[in-house]
């Protein structure tokens, strides 16, 4: 019984697969609160991407 206890306590299989999948749902996280928001990425990168494109429909005009 103890035997069994101890191999089960020693045993390190699939604790990789749950390191990648905490890891995964961290960088969710990171993206989603990075995007989200008032003043988050996605807000900046839609104005940048607007400017840009007022920048070059302007002199086909």
């Amino acid at each position: 019984m103890l035997n069994s206890i101890a191999r089960f306590l020693r045993d390190e299989e699939g604790a990789t697969a749950i390191e990648y999948g905490i890891i995964a749902g961290l960088v969710a996280v990171a993206i989603v609160t990075s995007l989200s928001g008032s003043n988050g990425l996605g807000t900046k990168l839609s104005g940048l991407f607007t400017y840009i494109a007022g920048k070059v429909t302007a002199p086909a005009s």
